[in-house]
């Protein structure tokens, strides 16, 4: 029964005695403690200040400036993951690159007639049906193998056909037959307007092998595009059955492309090209490959001190339905890339001199978190299928010729092979050329999620061509230039050479300046830290202590309280409930929250000591205790218990 009264009296002073700093029991003295401490003068003067006005404007102004804060240091923030660009320009001795060259027509007709002898039929029947055009009876070739057989039932499934109107009606070239379009329409030019009449629309239908219900019809406004896209969708299944050896035979050696070479003022030969075997360029020749671990380079800019060769082009013995001009392609490019002379290569022109002056840049961009770009590909989830260093344009090649495995159950011919597939042709995939155009409808509607997982390369070397053409060979110089290149190449040629035949080309660098582009990032992490501490200091008279003080009292402090009265109401709760109902009725005076800056073996203070009740058995004091007037208990609180208040009476 002694100790009773002593709980209760240390249960009091818990709950009176002023308590400050991050031991405060509630939010609100935490945060009255921390703006009379601080050391920000706004949050302090919100609660020294006098009147209700003069507070509003304190508030007012503190929290714009805490505003203003947070928006410079999110303008900081992302200014650091900026980069600037930087440009430096250097004239030394520059390697030269890699020059590859190819004739616009990949094979000798004369020797693939017997390959496309039936295509080439039907092609002329086309021309004749449709526009009344004949070149007379001629001989057509037919081969010992068994091409013309495979192909003929072909093109009675994918027949050209000729839109009469937009009643979904169509005439069929090889029966002549009319018939209902079924499925789509989509049309490959880049406008469907005719300045005729819709009889001018000319395509063809594809249809799904296992459900012939799902057709498509590509239509075309010019005959000219819709005759040599049908002939290219069948030219590209006769290739893909022709071995790579029978391939490379039928295009052009190296001695039949070049007839003149020289480079840096001296003379060179075909030892100095290598060849490469392109789906759909044929044999083409690569100047400086660096295939043998030496690469050239160049000390002077200038038309005389780069490469010149005179090609022949032979226009006689040219496709006359695959390609409708005349001349050589070229493209310029570093070793370690592949040359995809298809997308981006230059056109050479015959009975001309073409001069291509180049200028030389390398280009370096950051990585994240500046930029989206791959430094070596690996972490692009494609397989590069070229075997060359990683490029934009080798990713969505590869990209779309795995979907094209994964679809169609082949690969696309103008592509290279991933390992273990083969190409698509007529016999093994009926169905490969209705699911290669629906997929490339996919692709080019970025539908087959490729430009989404491709990214650009971080470093890439290019060089600027600035091309300019001039009449060769000159009208007095043609005759006996002629004559003599007759001279050196008659015995292969057997017939005297025409300039439309001929085309000269050079490729220099025009000076040996050097542009090296890189980003650099624009600011670092000292610099950013600063600037981060001015903004502090402008608007909040605020240093680094200061931010960890915040930290401190508006996270740990703060959620410390939170957890501390949350334990304690489930304290509370605990011991209600094991001591019943009478318990909790019977000691109203411990209701409310205990002062946790006292521990229950605390002593009593020597004030509260002469409240403790006396022993029955102890005698009454002889002498009263002395009444200190100056003893009084200061408090942080706004209420005190009326008891404490008469201690300091």
């Amino acid at each position: 029964a002694a100790t009773a009264p002593g709980k209760k009296i240390t249960a009091r002073l818990k709950r009176t005695l002023p308590v400050r700093g991050p031991q405060a029991p509630t939010l609100s003295e935490l945060m009255r403690w921390y703006c009379l401490n601080t050391n920000t003068h706004g949050c302090r003067r919100i609660v020294v200040s006098r009147g209700r006005l003069r507070r509003l404007l304190w508030i007012l102004l503190t929290l714009s400036a805490v505003g203003l804060i947070l928006w410079q240091c999110a303008e900081l923030l992302m200014n650091y993951y900026s980069a600037s660009v930087s440009v430096t320009v250097q004239f030394q001795k520059l390697p030269f690159p890699a020059v590859t060259i190819c004739n616009i027509n990949p094979y000798k007709y004369s020797a693939m007639k017997e390959y496309l002898s039936e295509l080439d039929k039907e092609t002329k029947k086309a021309l004749e049906t449709f526009y009344g055009f004949s070149e007379g009876k001629s001989k057509v070739r037919r081969s010992v193998d068994d091409w013309n057989s495979t192909g003929s039932d072909f093109f009675q499934q994918i027949p050209l056909l000729k839109v009469e109107d937009f009643s979904r009606t169509a005439t069929d070239l090889h029966s002549g037959q009319k018939r209902k379009i079924e499925g789509s329409v989509f049309h490959k030019d880049s406008s469907i307007v005719n300045s005729g009449d819709s009889n001018d629309i000319i395509g063809f239908q594809l249809c799904d092998a296992n459900n012939s219900s799902e057709c498509a019809l590509y239509t075309f406004s010019s005959g000219v595009n819709a005759i040599q896209e049908w002939y290219k969708l069948h030219y590209m299944n006769i290739m893909a059955q022709i071995p790579l050896e029978t391939k490379e035979k039928l295009s052009y050696s190296a001695d039949d492309l070049l007839l003149t070479c020289f480079f840096d003022g001296l003379s060179c030969d075909k030892r100095h090209f290598t060849r490469f075997h392109h789906p759909l360029h044929g044999n083409c020749y690569t100047f400086n490959s660096g295939e043998n671990g030496t690469i050239l380079s160049t000390s002077t800019g200038g038309s005389e001190y780069g490469l010149q060769v005179v090609l022949y082009i032979d226009e006689a013995d040219y496709n006359p339905f695959l390609v409708t001009s005349t001349g050589a392609k070229i493209i310029v490019h570093d070793q370690n890339e592949y040359p995809f002379i298809e997308d981006i290569g230059t056109e050479i022109e015959t009975a001309a001199a073409t001069s291509i002056g180049m200028h030389f840049t390398r280009s370096r961009k950051l990585s994240k978190p500046y930029s989206d770009c791959t430094e070596t590909g690996a972490d692009i989830p494609v397989e590069n299928l070229y075997n060359k260093s990683y490029s934009l344009q080798i990713c969505l090649h590869s990209c779309f010729q795995k979907a094209m495995v994964d679809s169609c159950g082949c690969a696309q011919y103008a592509q290279p092979l991933p390992a273990g597939a083969e190409y698509c042709n007529y016999k093994k995939n009926p169905n490969w050329m209705y699911c290669y155009y629906r997929l490339h409808e996919k692709f080019v509607k970025e539908q087959l999620g490729c430009q989404q997982i491709c990214k650009d390369a971080c470093s890439f070397k290019e060089w600027a061509l600035t091309t300019s053409i001039a009449q060769w060979p000159s009208t007095v110089s043609e005759d006996w230039m002629l004559r003599v290149l007759s001279w050196d190449k008659g015995q292969k040629l057997n017939k005297k050479l025409n300039k439309t035949d001929l085309a000269n080309l050079m490729v220099f660098y025009k000076d040996l300046n050097e542009r090296f582009i890189s980003e650099n990032p624009a600011n670092t992490l000292v610099i950013l830290l600063s600037n981060f501490g001015g903004q502090l200091g402008l608007w909040m008279s605020c240093s680094v202590v200061c931010v960890i003080e915040i930290v401190e009292v508006f996270l740990i402090d703060s959620l410390s309280i939170v957890l501390r009265r949350q334990w304690q109401k489930a304290k509370k709760w605990w011991h209600g409930r094991q001591r019943g109902g009478a318990g909790r009725a019977s000691d109203p005076e411990r209701q409310g929250h205990d002062n946790p800056a006292c521990l229950d073996e605390d002593l009593p203070t020597f004030t509260t000591a002469l409240r403790l009740p006396l022993p029955h058995d102890s005698p009454l004091p002889r002498t009263p205790p002395p009444n200190y007037s100056t003893l009084r208990l200061e408090t942080a609180f706004t209420e005190q218990l009326p008891d404490t208040l008469e201690l300091g009476r």
